[in-house]
């Protein structure tokens, strides 16, 4: 299954964009779009392939801008917070703390203090965590639910920094070395309600994903044989891969959750309420980034279009660009899309001072030419997220839209230069 963007879909709406008096200057020479229907929908499937009961919490690190993650209070989702910071994010859009997971691997006293006050889930991901809880509370119940972090040690994916099941992972309390310390926290602490795992995200198959679900569900019923309780929550993480590359297939949600069914039935009859963490998936192939061809350079073998994003943003294509891929389309300066190729492959250069700022080599495109766009397709997850401050660049405006571009909105406005220089002052 592919669900990315098309290239002349894509061309459409920048044409119109392009159009829009007052939506576009000259100093947005870099823009990240963002196809709202296409957020919307990646939500509808989540509600469709799990139970009604099930707490869709998208992963805040994906996508932190605060109108998409209003967007998501909206459509009824929870959120996924990863850091205090991302934590207190969550609830500023106004969403209630019964639909927040707090996931953090490194958490302070006070980090706890301030999530278990607003009674947000907690998942703990060390025993460091567990005692610090026990000091805080005793034995008496939370605010909020509270879970421990296992790592099923299921083995790594084919992207290795994105695996975080394997036997050596910073990530949980690792389960076949420790699943009777595991058994016994469950009978001690009785306000340990739920269970949280993670496989890793994009490069895991659907079936080591599902492996360790299916290996936690197996450790819930030893824990509740053993303490006489029901656990209330089962937190099966993200890690949905999507499709980077045209004509690449992925599998759907739905298949994830049938083969979930199969393995685990019990998690589909009520009795826990399931939580999911799905970030990549809502938002990488809705995301794309239009930017201005500012020179093309003719080298002996090859051209170089120079432009205004690069690792600035890609950092992981640029630094892991046999890991990472985006497809590239060329549109004409009024949005067009151009087609055919030209005769020498280009390498597309981004704006940073220093080598490794580039987002392809040997690529083929069609001819390129200043004033030209350049966009960066399924770049709508762990890319402007990850947004790096070397060499003090502004952040790109963002713009949602829907319907191919007849209905615009700015989510976020270029970064001024006053603002860049008060981020160091």
């Amino acid at each position: 299954m592919n669900r990315q963007l098309k290239p002349a879909d894509i061309s459409i709406t920048l044409a119109r964009a392009l159009r829009r008096p007052g939506l576009l200057d000259s100093e947005d020479t870099a823009v990240v779009f963002y196809d709202l229907d296409l957020i919307a929908s990646r939500i509808s499937e989540l509600k469709n392939a799990f139970p009604a009961n099930t707490l869709h919490a998208v992963a805040i690190k994906a996508n932190p801008l605060a109108r998409i993650l209003a967007l998501l209070a909206e459509a009824g989702t929870g959120l996924e917070a990863a850091t205090r910071p991302e934590l207190f994010m969550a609830l500023a859009t106004g969403m209630p703390a019964e639909r927040i997971v707090y996931d953090s691997p490194v958490k302070t006293g006070d980090d706890l203090k301030y999530a278990l006050g607003a009674g947000v889930t907690v998942n703990l991901d060390s025993w460091e965590e567990v005692l610090m809880l026990e000091r805080l509370a005793g034995r008496q119940p939370p605010a909020g639910p509270v879970g421990l972090r296992i790592n099923p040690q299921v083995g790594a994916g084919s992207i290795a920094d994105t695996s975080v099941a394997t036997a050596d992972s910073k990530f949980g309390v690792p389960l076949s070395d420790q699943r009777n310390r595991i058994v016994r926290a469950y009978r001690l602490y009785p306000w340990l309600t739920g269970v949280h795992l993670h496989i890793g995200s994009q490069g895991c198959s659907l079936e080591m994903m599902a492996s360790g679900v299916a290996a936690v569900f197996d450790l819930v019923k030893q824990i509740e044989s053993a303490t006489g309780r029901q656990l209330s929550f089962f937190d099966i993480g993200g890690g949905l891969p999507v499709a980077y590359r045209r004509n690449e297939t992925v599998p759907s949600v739905a298949e994830y959750a049938n083969l979930l069914k199969q393995l685990c039935p019990g998690l589909f009859e009520g009795r826990y309420r399931l939580i999911t963490e799905f970030g990549r998936y809502v938002h990488a192939n809705a995301g794309w980034v239009a930017s201005r061809v500012e020179a093309v350079k003719q080298l002996r073998n090859e051209k170089i279009a120079m432009i205004h994003v690069g690792a600035d943003m890609f950092l992981r294509k640029c630094y892991r660009a046999d890991q990472w891929h985006h497809e590239i389309s060329v549109m004409e300066p009024d949005g067009s899309l151009k087609t055919g190729r030209d005769k020498s492959s280009y390498r597309v250069a981004g704006p940073l001072c220093f080598a490794g700022d580039i987002l392809g080599k040997g690529i083929s495109l069609p001819p390129v030419a200043r004033d030209d766009y350049l966009v960066i397709h399924d770049a709508g997850a762990y890319t402007l997220s990850m947004w790096s401050r070397y060499n003090s660049r502004q952040l790109p405006k963002v713009i949602g839209y829907r319907e191919n571009g007849k209905h615009f909105e700015i989510l976020k406005k270029r970064e001024t230069l006053q603002q860049v220089a008060a981020f160091w002052n």
